[in-house]
């Protein structure tokens, strides 16, 4: 018997009935704002993740907590399913979260002043890796569609171009936050050769890849196709997007070479907190049991694409390729004639439509706006309606 979950009903996030639970998403904006922006769902996460951690919190004991065998072996068993990637228990290192994985590498990768390298338009806490470690920040932006149905591209000339002798590190954003592109083996085949060329390591944060939205589409890890660039490359997993687990803090960096593993894992200690009790259990159970809620998932964000793309259609000069993993939409208004003249876009339709999204100048490029098209179909079409009434005139 198939299992059926609800993606349909609204989740009452400012306003619970049993209690008070503050939301960045919810409780930044107005009552009278959707929030579209920060890349959380407003989806019930998998029953089976709940009745897990209804079963720990009835213990009533949450004192330091280990990584169980159970999590390792779930995570190395998920990997050779879906990436074809024989993975170790032990290349796994836990950690509460990809964004202080990603400073916490600057660290023990580079030196003071060294280069750190991304690609922009990028999720911004990437932006933020080099001037909180005492790092040069250094960029190299992609190339935007240029006609409709054009994808973003890698542009590689541009990515060396930036690199100098400085240059040690490039955080690597696979699938692509926020434009939803999912890297092609060509791609990947260039970067992992830049890459060799000019010694760099490479932090790939990998934690859309769950979310591939095209039928048929396999995630291909970095250190997957490239094993030779082991001892250079970290990968960062974690269940947070794909089962909307992101408040409980539990990610994993895999780290197949011995030497870069204890190197990375000695810059952690007394800079990171030990592993999140909960958030550990919920990454097992989700890892173990969430796969056919993942599916029904990927079904209900495929169709709220269609029905985004059907809206951007309508909107004169707004441009967007549609995201190939992800539920983030990432929009081009510089040609809207609704948005001439106007400071931000993203203020424009937050003042006037009363929908919150991400701000493009975050991510490196204004004129831009970021979607999360991770809410219930009800919600969405409210947004999309509202912001007709601004772009569609």
């Amino acid at each position: 018997m198939t299992a059926t979950f609800d993606f349909v009903t609204p989740v009452e996030r400012r306003h619970p009935s049993n209690g008070h639970w503050p939301s960045q998403k919810w409780h930044r904006y107005a009552e009278d704002v959707l929030p579209l922006w920060v890349a959380d769902m407003d989806f019930r996460s998998p029953p089976a993740v709940i009745e897990a951690l209804q079963a720990r919190v009835e213990h009533g004991v949450y004192g330091y907590g280990l990584v169980a065998d159970g999590l390792r072996d779930a995570v190395c068993r998920w990997s050779r399913e879906h990436y074809g990637w024989a993975i170790e228990p032990d290349w796994q290192v836990w950690l509460p979260g990809v964004v202080p994985a990603l400073n916490m590498a600057s660290l023990a990768l580079t030196e003071p002043g060294d280069g750190v390298l991304t690609i922009t338009p990028i999720y911004p806490p990437f932006l933020q890796v080099a001037e909180r470690t005492g790092r040069e920040p250094q960029q190299a932006a992609m190339r935007p569609p240029r006609a409709a149905g054009d994808d973003w591209q890698l542009d590689l000339e541009a990515l060396e171009a930036a690199i100098t002798p400085r240059t040690r590190l490039l955080l690597w954003c696979h699938p692509h936050n926020p434009t939803g592109r999912v890297w092609r083996p060509d791609e990947l085949e260039g970067l992992a050769r830049l890459v060799e060329r000019h010694d760099l390591y490479v932090v790939s944060d990998e934690l859309h890849c769950d979310l591939l939205l095209d039928d048929g589409a396999r995630h291909q890890p970095l250190a997957a196709l490239f094993p030779a660039l082991a001892a250079r490359i970290i990968t960062l997993w974690a269940p947070s997007k794909t089962f909307n687990l992101a408040g409980l803090t539990a990610a994993c960096a895999v780290i197949p070479d011995a030497g870069l593993r204890q190197r990375f894992a000695a810059r952690l200690k007394g800079l990171q907190p030990d592993g999140n009790v909960l958030g550990l259990v919920a990454a097992e159970a989700a890892y173990c049991h969430g796969e056919p809620w993942r599916q029904a998932l990927l079904e209900t964000l495929r169709g709220h694409r269609r029905r985004l793309e059907e809206h951007v259609a309508r909107w004169p000069g707004v441009r967007m390729a549609a995201p190939q993993s992800t539920y983030l939409a990432w929009l081009d208004l510089r040609e809207s004639p609704a948005m001439q003249g106007a400071a931000s876009p993203q203020q424009l339709l937050l003042e006037e439509a009363r929908v919150a999204l991400s701000d493009g100048v975050n991510f490196g490029w204004p004129g831009f706006v970021r979607l999360n098209f991770g809410t219930t179909a009800e919600q969405l079409e409210t947004a999309l309606q509202r912001m007709d009434g601004v772009l569609a005139s």
